[in-house]
C-alpha cells in the first residue's frame, strides 16, 4: 500500500488539514492517510499546546471518521518521550516493510529539515511530499532545496500543490477564546466536541 503520514499537534484539527490530506491522496494515488497526533513534538513547548493528547486524539478521530481512507495513528501519541521523525519512520518501515510511505511536510519544514535530528535517516524510509501553494518564488526555492537534498542524501522529494488554508489552528484557538464561531473552518462534530468539553475557553 501507499500510505501518507500526516503528523501534527492538531490543536485543534480543522478543514485545512482534511483538505491537505485529500489533496495528497488524490495527487499521488495513495491508499491511506494516517493522521498522527504528536504527543511530545520536539519543535514545540508543551506549554504551547492547549489541549491534552487525549482530547487531540478524540478530535482527530471525530474529524476523519467519515473518510474510509483516513486513519488515526497513535504511535507518537502513546510515546512518553519526545518523538523524532527519523525514529517514527524507521519504526514504520520495520513494522510494515511491504508498504510505501509518503511523509507530508510544509515548505518551511523542507527548508529547515537539516536542522532536524538525523535527517539523513528520514530520507531512506519514505518519499517526502513537500507542500506549497503554487507561488512562483516559493516553488523555485523549494526546487533548489529538493535538488540539493536529492544530491546530498539521495532523497526522494515531490512537490505537493495544496489548496490555500484560510485559517490556522492558532487562529482558531484565538477565535474560540473570543467566543467567535468557527463552524466554517472545522467539521461540525469537532465543534460540538470542543463546546461539550469547554476547550480553548
Amino acid at each position: 500500500m501507499k500510505i501518507g503520514i500526516m503528523g501534527g499537534t492538531f490543536d485543534p484539527i480543522h478543514n485545512g488539514h482534511l483538505h491537505l490530506a485529500q489533496t495528497a491522496l488524490t495527487q499521488f494515488d495513495l491508499d491511506q492517510i494516517w493522521f498522527m497526533p504528536n504527543g511530545m513534538p520536539p519543535h514545540k513547548k508543551q506549554s504551547s499546546i492547549e489541549s491534552d493528547i487525549h482530547e487531540r486524539i478524540a478530535m482527530t478521530q471525530i474529524a476523519i471518521k467519515a473518510n474510509k481512507q483516513f486513519y488515526l495513528q497513535e504511535y507518537e501519541a502513546n510515546r512518553e518521550k519526545i518523538s523524532y521523525s527519523y525514529k517514527t519512520m524507521e519504526h514504520f518501515r520495520k513494522i510494515y516493510p511491504d508498504d510505501e510511505f509518503y511523509f507530508i511536510i510544509g515548505a518551511d519544514s523542507l527548508m529547515a529539515i537539516e536542522t532536524w535530528i538525523h535527517p539523513e535517516r528520514i530520507f531512506p524510509t519514505c518519499t517526502i511530499l513537500a507542500t506549497y501553494r503554487n507561488e512562483v518564488k516559493t516553488k523555485e526555492e523549494m526546487n533548489r532545496q529538493i535538488q540539493y537534498l536529492s544530491e546530498k542524501y539521495h532523497a526522494k522529494i515531490r512537490l505537493l500543490e495544496t489548496p490555500l488554508m484560510p485559517v490556522s489552528s492558532h487562529e482558531l484557538r484565538a477565535s474560540l477564546q473570543s467566543g467567535d464561531s468557527v463552524s466554517e473552518y472545522m467539521p461540525a462534530a469537532v465543534c460540538s466536541y470542543i463546546k461539550q468539553h469547554h476547550l480553548y475557553r
